[in-house]
């Protein structure tokens, strides 16, 4: 039985990291995909050739799987939150949610209006994607409905944060920008990609923010845990990147090139990763406060 609440005894931290993500959330998340014009996307996918049509619709589809999963995913994360008492983090995370269910609905209408000859977009999930998508993800998140571990919340932030969002969905936009910006087409997508990203970007600093107050507050075995989840989920997630490309073999369109595309999921990961380490030295106050700087 609820004994009271929060907010009774004492004010809302506004400073909390998830607070200042929770104020961006509100002023730069508010768009809807349905007000984005995608009439000249639709002309521009029509002439395309036919090995580009089919680089597109596997960006899509992937995508667009990518999506659903973490929106069908997420809830564990925040059940465990909110039963540990943090209002700030839960209140944040529920915009979280909903800019996952729009990411949906505008991947959706995109493949609806624009690339309307893709069929059965599944033959483009690849080994390495299942792996990803169909196991790993939905395994982190859904152990956390049995043990809300901060071990067990680490993991789950690792695969749907730092790996997921920080790398994989990071490429995915580097890849749609090379396409779509040098070769000015599909504007429509462009600039629904950019909200997308933007609203990325919030995630990814509250999965920094979580995995470093993890770590600092749990110390060697959650970083252990951290360590060990990292390592299993960058290997396939690199060998969706390897899987994507293969499909095309020589005649990869767009002039787009394999090692390009790995060196920047790299890049990625290594940032990520150079974040969190710093956590193992910091205290709790020090987390706060870098967080709320780089928020």
């Amino acid at each position: 039985m609820r004994e009271t609440f929060n907010t009774l005894n004492g004010r809302l931290n506004m400073q909390s990291p998830p607070m200042l993500l929770w104020q961006k959330a509100k002023k730069y998340g508010i768009w809807n995909p349905s007000d984005i014009d995608f009439s000249q996307d639709a002309k521009d996918y029509q002439q395309l050739t036919e090995n580009e049509q089919e680089f597109f619709q596997q960006l899509l589809a992937q995508f667009q799987a990518g999506e659903e999963a973490v929106t069908l995913d997420l809830l564990p994360l925040i059940m465990t939150v909110a039963k540990e008492g943090r209002l700030e983090e839960e209140i944040f995370l529920t915009s979280f949610l909903w800019e996952e269910a729009k990411h949906v609905d505008g991947f959706n209408r995109i493949i609806t209006e624009v690339v309307t000859n893709a069929g059965d977009l599944n033959r483009f999930i690849t080994p390495s994607y299942k792996k990803v998508f169909y196991e790993l993800l939905p395994n982190a998140l859904n152990a956390l409905t049995l043990d809300g571990s901060p071990v067990n919340q680490a993991r789950a932030s690792v695969t749907y944060n730092m790996i997921i969002e920080g790398v994989l969905a990071e490429t995915g936009y580097y890849m749609f920008y090379k396409v779509l910006d040098e070769h000015r087409i599909m504007q429509g997508i462009r600039e629904f990609v950019g909200k997308l990203k933007q609203d990325e970007s919030r995630h990814i600093a509250y999965g920094i923010f979580l995995i470093s107050r993890l770590v600092a507050e749990n110390g060697d075995e959650v970083w252990e845990a951290v360590e060990s989840q990292m390592n299993t989920v960058i290997q396939p997630a690199m060998g969706q990147i390897t899987e994507a490309y293969a499909r095309f073999g020589d005649n990869t369109p767009f002039g787009l090139d394999l090692n390009d595309a790995s060196n920047y999921a790299m890049d990625q990961f290594q940032k990520r990763w150079a974040r969190i380490q710093r956590a193992r030295t910091q205290s709790i106050e020090e987390i706060y406060k870098i967080a709320e700087v780089a928020v």
